[in-house]
């Protein structure tokens, strides 16, 4: 596709070929429904009976299906050409429009593309000192309408080329063709279910048109935003309007709870001492639950506006900050990463554990993704690579245990939360762009866990590297059972974590200490130590800490965790062979 073609294209007439198709098609439904009156409905209420009878019905039954089989087929044929026609218009609509801020800026464009401009300050059609900063942009919107009017132009073509050859071999009168067809056809407007293979959810919106996947992105954003599979940068795009719309809601939702009811009941009525109103008691559960999830979505909002004091910044930044996830299933959903995971050469996502929550993604929690970020970059400078590549992700894509009750002793979150981690990865894999990234699979506490048991999936975790940090275990007795080789399993292990000290839930039972101890003496409570040498993974060094700070330094500022976080970023960065390394207990 080129400037003149897309420029001089009259979509319009694509329009007078729909309407030709809408005519036929009604003029053809027409006709089927004579027939089934005329011909149909006579010979079932005729006296008529027999072997020929038989045979009769039996071939006027067949051309029926055929009929109505054919009328399916025009009528996809009209869908398809309503779709060129929004597809190239809005291809074309983009065009004229960066040709004419070309235009505006005193900037001259080529039948080719090529830009060119005045650049004597003194002339009357000086472009202006901002005109290289000009010319790129027009220069990416001019590619990115050419782009978008070659993608409609081979996702339509292949559509009606299909239905042509139904017609002209006669398979477009078969009852199943035309329903498969048809089926197709419905599912261009209606996104895959959750959970469905991220391979599967990459074809069916690379066999969308730019029109049809804008009108996704705006009708259904927190299904696009959410969809593994899906680009980076356009569930970003449908994430940042699905968060806006979460505030909105969950503010609603806290005017609709209505005036705080009063707290306490009184002695006249209780007939006994003053308690606590039932109805107080409920309206604050519910404003409390509502209250931590708002301010959760807003937190991540600040974060992705810039608002937050602490240097990060948003998405104006460098590396961009997307939003790669977000919802409020159980304790709340959100995803982000630095860098765009679909691009860079090195991708890390970690799983946060214990006490992680919804509002803590936009404060320390993307601070703790820029530091492995910022390590990975330095430790890629480090070894001399060329314009470093990566993205850093934070995935609290589950509901992470509390210490408000049992939940981090119990494993199925683990199993749950691993599911979905596996689809992630198995989705950010599908939609890389070029050579596949080298992808680190990051595991915190609990969060370890998590990683563990999302390598036990068919097919293993999309990830070549595994890092475990403060882990309690992660459902396995050998690195080797991770699915990417034992070599490739990194594990930190402060000397003072307690988490990481965690012993098996056995050690607890009366009688069973002893014959724990002797049986599985690296026993914690979900499983072999990691940091053992019987699990058989490497090693690398952190600080000792103390047991009130440890837990939380794997990723601390200012060295606090020692040679943990620069460890991390060659790791990130494909430099795992240059970690400090320490002998496992």
């Amino acid at each position: 596709m080129d400037i003149k073609t897309l420029h001089d294209a009259d979509v319009i007439g694509i329009t007078t070929a729909k309407t030709a198709f809408d005519t036929l098609a009604t003029a053809f439904g027409q006709h089927v429904e004579n027939w089934q009156h005329e011909v149909i409905d006579r010979l079932s209420h005729s006296e008529w009976t027999g072997t020929a009878a038989g045979h009769a019905n039996t071939r006027i039954q067949t051309l029926h299906n055929e009929l109505q089989a054919a009328q399916q087929e025009i009528g996809l044929v009209s869908r398809a050409l309503q779709d060129a026609y929004d597809g190239f218009a809005a291809a074309q609509a983009h065009l004229i429009s960066a040709l004419d801020d070309a235009k505006t800026h005193k900037l001259t464009v080529a039948d080719d593309g090529g830009i060119t401009w005045d650049k004597d300050p003194n002339s009357p059609n000086f472009a202006g000192n901002d005109a290289d900063s000009q010319v790129q942009q027009i220069q990416a919107r001019i590619t990115a309408a050419l782009n978008e009017a070659d993608h409609a132009d081979q996702t339509i073509n292949a559509r009606l080329a299909h239905l042509a050859t139904n017609a002209s071999n006669g398979t477009g009168l078969d009852s199943a063709t035309a329903k498969a067809d048809t089926d197709a056809a419905n599912a261009l407007q209606q996104a895959p279910a959750a959970g469905t293979d991220p391979n599967s959810v990459k074809a069916w919106w690379n066999s969308l048109t730019d029109a049809q996947q804008q009108r996704m992105i705006l009708n259904h954003p927190d299904q696009i935003g959410n969809l593994d599979g899906i680009p980076a940068a356009v569930r970003n795009k449908a994430n940042q309007t699905n968060l806006k719309n979460l505030i909105q809601n969950y503010n609603l939702q806290l005017t609709n709870l209505g005036p705080e009811p009063k707290k306490m009941l009184s002695v006249a009525e209780t007939n006994g001492g003053p308690v606590e109103n039932p109805d107080y008691t409920e309206w604050k559960r519910k404003r409390d639950a509502l209250q931590e999830k708002l301010d959760g979505f807003q937190n991540i909002q600040k974060r992705l506006d810039g608002k937050l004091d602490d240097g990060l910044g948003g998405p104006g930044s460098n590396p961009p900050l997307l939003l790669l996830g977000i919802g409020d299933q159980g304790q709340g959903r959100a995803i982000i990463s630095w860098g765009d995971p679909d691009k860079a050469k090195n991708v890390s996502s970690l799983v946060p554990g214990l006490n992680s929550t919804l509002a803590g993604v936009g404060g320390g929690d993307a601070k703790t993704a820029k530091r492995i970020y910022d390590s990975a970059v330095k430790s890629a400078n480090d070894n001399l690579e060329p314009a470093p590549s990566i993205a850093s992700v934070f995935w609290l894509g589950y509901d992470a245990p509390q210490l408000d009750g049992p939940s981090v002793l119990m494993k199925d979150r683990a199993v749950e939360g691993g599911a979905a981690y596996n689809q992630f990865l198995a989705g950010l894999r599908a939609t890389h762009e070029g050579a596949p990234a080298h992808v680190t699979a990051q595991g915190h506490s609990y969060g370890s866990l998590v990683v563990g048991q999302a390598t036990q999936h068919p097919g293993g975790l999309a990830a070549d590297d595994i890092i475990l940090v403060g882990s309690p275990g992660v459902g396995v007795d050998k690195a080797s059972q991770l699915g990417v080789g034992a070599d490739h399993v990194y594990v930190g292990t402060a000397k003072n974590d307690p988490v990481a000290a965690a012993p098996a839930p056995g050690m607890f039972v009366p009688g069973w200490a002893a014959y724990e101890a002797i049986t599985n003496p690296d026993g914690l409570w979900h499983g072999t130590d990691p940091a053992s040498q019987g699990f058989g993974a490497q090693r690398f060094s952190v600080a000792d800490g103390t047991i009130t700070d440890s837990h939380d330094n794997y990723f601390g500022k200012d060295h606090k965790g020692g040679d943990s976080l620069p460890n991390i970023g060659k790791i990130v960065s494909g430099h795992g062979n240059t970690i400090t390394r320490e002998d496992p207990r």
